[in-house]
């Protein structure tokens, strides 16, 4: 469903507001996650699993959400799981012990699987021929949201008093994301179309089997995944290998991400659409993927923290026309009243990759080496790049 000029501007200026204050809120807490699981003396493994448990409630969650979005609406859905996100990061900030933080990070991951709904309520308002560009604007929010809320974090985490050092800035966390729920119970307006005939509901194995079934959509699943993977253990273990490599903390772990958000923001809200529109999707998702992988070698080798700066922002460049691609490529592909269910499955598979990506980085940084993570993650956009090819064939034989 697309509305008239005006009304699409608002519904896009309010979506945007949710999605900054929602990141703003999740950008706060991840750089602290490493330096708040040590304050309880987690080894390394327990701290990369904290991002394991989030993924896993979120790989349960997205296809939940986003298939519920599809029946009953956007809104109620971000009311509810935005809310309950709310409610876990004040209940993360009182976690006596490391085990109850495990069982509040998975029940967060299972609410905060709401991003294709998010997704799904952009593309209701916005034409097919322009919702890459979208994506990418959709995608600078995040961005913006990721440079508030790490460098607030940053500033507020006070290490030295072990975990009660962290209850401040896990309570502005939820103090962002309740603004949100405010947000979307105030302003946001219904946008799912109705459709012409009502699709009965079908088990989630039905929904899989037609993605994989599709030309586009399987291998852009198959490219969120492989990808994914590398990306997640890298964000996992950045916290632990500058600490090794450069003596950070979270000062300026929040710094480093403040910047690289304002970068990323750029990126996705004027370069990716102007990309799209020279190039293609698949052409720009092939050149975001190159330069991701350009950017993690340059890290896993950088003698000196402003090489491995320069290589996290050509990561950051990279990620930021990359993955506004694969959301319109899936939102372009799929049916209007199964954008949610599909959206939904590339996030799931996504969340699936950070399940095992924390896990697998983990194990390489305690017992290869502080800069494995990286030289995998970088052979694993090898494959990603074959596939990107493969779209790049079959995306005008579905148009």
């Amino acid at each position: 469903m697309t509305t008239a000029p005006r009304e699409e501007l608002r519904s896009l200026i309010v979506l945007l507001t949710v999605i900054f204050l929602m990141i703003a809120g999740f950008g706060l807490v991840i750089p602290l996650l490493p330096f708040f699981a040590k304050a309880f003396d987690a080894p390394a493994w327990q701290v990369t699993l904290l991002f394991s448990a989030f993924s896993f409630g979120q790989f349960l969650g997205e296809p939940f959400w986003g298939r519920l979005s599809d029946r009953i609406g956007r809104k109620p859905v971000l009311i509810i799981t935005i809310t309950a996100v709310a409610a876990s990061y004040a209940a993360l900030a009182f976690a006596p012990n490391i085990a109850v933080a495990f069982a509040i990070r998975f029940a967060t991951g299972v609410f905060a699987g709401n991003i294709s709904t998010l997704q799904g309520a952009m593309a209701d308002i916005t034409p097919p021929e322009k919702r890459a560009g979208r994506m990418g604007i959709m995608g600078a929010a995040f961005s913006a949201g990721f440079t508030t809320g790490p460098a607030i974090g940053g500033l507020l985490a006070q290490p030295s008093r072990g975990a009660l050092g962290f209850q401040l800035p896990l309570l502005v966390a939820a103090g962002f994301a309740l603004a949100s729920a405010i947000a979307v119970v105030a302003f946001v307006r219904e946008s799912r179309p109705e459709p012409s005939t009502r699709r009965p509901h079908r088990p989630r194995i039905e929904g899989l089997k037609e993605a994989w079934a599709h030309p586009v959509i399987s291998r852009i699943l198959l490219i969120s995944f492989i990808v994914v993977v590398g990306f997640a253990g890298i964000e996992a273990t950045y916290g632990l290998w500058t600490q090794a490599r450069f003596g950070w903390g979270p000062r300026q772990i929040g710094l480093a991400f403040m910047g690289i958000g304002l970068l990323g923001a750029f990126c996705q809200g004027y370069l990716s659409g102007r990309l799209v529109r020279r190039w293609g999707e698949p052409v720009t998702l092939t050149a975001g993927l190159m330069l991701m992988g350009l950017g993690l070698v340059v890290q896993g080798l950088s003698p000196t923290w402003p090489v491995a700066i320069l290589g996290f922002a050509l990561v950051c460049i990279g990620q930021s026309i990359c993955f506004p691609n694969l959301t319109a490529l899936i939102s372009r592909a799929a049916p209007p009243d199964r954008q949610g269910e599909m959206l939904g499955l590339n996030m799931s598979g996504m969340a699936l990759a950070r399940i095992g990506g924390p896990v697998l980085a983990g194990e390489l940084f305690s017992v290869v080496a502080p800069g494995a993570p990286f030289a995998v993650a970088a052979l694993l956009i090898l494959p990603g790049l074959w596939f990107a090819g493969q779209v790049r064939k079959r995306v005008h034989l579905v148009a």
